[in-house]
């Protein structure tokens, strides 16, 4: 009988949907600078939030 060929096991979720309210001037910001440099719109606003919450928690930080 021929066995059945594996699955990939699905990677764990790392991303959430949600739904945001930002200034229209924020967005199209955002949208600009996503096609000057050919990356999504989401990821750069993904990348700024990173970047701001990381120099926050370095700035927490005792020295």
């Amino acid at each position: 009988m021929p066995v059945a060929p594996r699955r990939r096991a699905r990677p764990p979720k790392r991303k959430t949907r949600i739904t945001i309210y930002l200034d229209d001037e924020v967005l199209d910001e955002f949208r600009l600078r996503a096609e000057r440099t050919g990356t999504g719109y989401q990821t750069l606003i993904n990348a700024a939030l990173r970047t701001r919450l990381a120099v926050q928690e370095a700035s927490a930080s005792p020295a």
